[in-house]
This record gives C-alpha cells, sequence and structure tokens, in this order.
C-alpha cells in the first residue's frame, strides 16, 4: 500500500506528460517549421524586369519533416514615400505604395493562404496590399491590415504599380479564387541580421526578413522589416 500511494503522483505526472505529447502531435500545435537561406536564383519564370529586383539567393521555408514548402525571393530595395523622421523611426507599409513589389515566391507543394484558399504549386509574385475598407473586410478577418498578395508570374511581367481594382482583378483571376491569394505581413519591431522564423499563437509562423528603403531614387540606409505570415490562417475563416 505505501508502494501504491508513493507511485500515485509519479502515475499522475505520467499520464499529463504522456497526453500533453500526444495532444501536441495529434493537436498539431507542437510542429515546427524552420527556414534555410539557399544561393538559388529566382527562376526565369519570373519576368526579367521583376527578376533584376530580387535579392540573390532565397529563404526557403521547411515542414516538420524537413520537407520543402516554398521559397522566397524578397526585393533587394523597396521605394517608400518617407520623410527623413520617419526613416529614423521607422518605415511601416503605409509609406510603400499598394501593388508595390516585394518579392517572388514559389510553393513546391500545394498550401493554402491566411483565407484557407488553396494555392497550387507554382511560381508567383508576391506585391503589397491593404485589407479593403468596403465593409466586407472587418477588423476579425485579420490583426493587421497589410498582405503579400500573389498573382501568378505568367500574369504578372512588369514592375510598374498596378491600379487596385484591377490590381485585385488580376489576382482573383490568375489563381482562379474568386479571391485574390493573400498572406498577412506582420510588424517586425527588431530588424534581424538575417531571416528568421518566429512561431506565434495559434499556430502562426510569420518569416521575418528585411530590405533597404529608397526614397526618390535613392538609398537611405535604412530597412523596413518584412514579417511575412506563411503559415496561419484569418480567424474569420
Amino acid at each position: 500500500m505505501r508502494i501504491l500511494r508513493w507511485l500515485g503522483p509519479i502515475a499522475v505526472v505520467l499520464v499529463l506528460v504522456v497526453g500533453l505529447v500526444f495532444h501536441r502531435g495529434i493537436g498539431g500545435e507542437g510542429k515546427k517549421y524552420s527556414i534555410k537561406t539557399t544561393t538559388a536564383a529566382a527562376p526565369d519564370d519570373v519576368a526579367e524586369p521583376i527578376r533584376k529586383l530580387l535579392r540573390d539567393g532565397s529563404v526557403q521555408l521547411l515542414d516538420p519533416a524537413g520537407k520543402a514548402i516554398c521559397d522566397v525571393w524578397y526585393r533587394k530595395e523597396i521605394p517608400a514615400d518617407a520623410t527623413p523622421e520617419q526613416l529614423k523611426t521607422g518605415v511601416t507599409f503605409r509609406e510603400v505604395k499598394q501593388s508595390e513589389i516585394l518579392g517572388a515566391i514559389r510553393f513546391h507543394t500545394a498550401w493554402t493562404d491566411y483565407r484557407k484558399q488553396k494555392i497550387k504549386p507554382g511560381i508567383y509574385t508576391m506585391r503589397l496590399a491593404y485589407q479593403p475598407t468596403d465593409g466586407k473586410h472587418t477588423a476579425d478577418v485579420s490583426d493587421f491590415q497589410e498582405f503579400v498578395l500573389v498573382i501568378s508570374a505568367k500574369d504578372d511581367k512588369r514592375t510598374a504599380l498596378i491600379e487596385t481594382k484591377t490590381f485585385h482583378e488580376t489576382g482573383a483571376e490568375s489563381l482562379t479564387l474568386g479571391h485574390p491569394g493573400v498572406f498577412m505581413l506582420l510588424p517586425v519591431n527588431k530588424l534581424p541580421a538575417e531571416p528568421e522564423i518566429q512561431s506565434k499563437p495559434k499556430n502562426h509562423w510569420v518569416v521575418n526578413a528585411k530590405s533597404e528603403l529608397t526614397v526618390g531614387g535613392k538609398a537611405t540606409g535604412a530597412h523596413i522589416g518584412i514579417g511575412l505570415t506563411l503559415v496561419g490562417h484569418s480567424p474569420a475563416e
């Protein structure tokens, strides 16, 4: 009886630990994504004018088993309408024009965007998009209102900005989803020296990187952080 009484607390602990491991494995909350950098140049599927804007080498997102999900090529320099004071204190994406190119992405496997829409394997451009203020997109759709909108590379050949209505229509038609493919952008409070991945609540995984800023076509020495949510979905979906 003494032995049983002594084993009682241990048994309770073992049950809790086993239950936790089982829950994390089955529920998916314990999955860990990772990244690695590659020297691969953006593929020729990306139009040459856009490809020239991109950095050499990609950031590759890996699933918990180490399998490649996607490669991201970030834009080297991003134009902004920022004042000298904003460059000192930190530029946000509201100082960058909507539809500006932020990079390119290749999905190696079928994936889902922030709206749980299916994204087919392939090459896409990444452009900046603001959440529309049309009454259909409310505060419960996302925590932040800036997104990467993806367009099939075969449908996006020019570096020029795209008029808002055409921009959204092109994104939707390009993916045949009825709505553009989107991935939420999070602020990056501390700019990383090298790309990094962060786990966020509700099984969101964000890849943080940075790009240099230009104003009026001139280098500024300042950077903007790009927090790209590649894993995770809107609570409204």
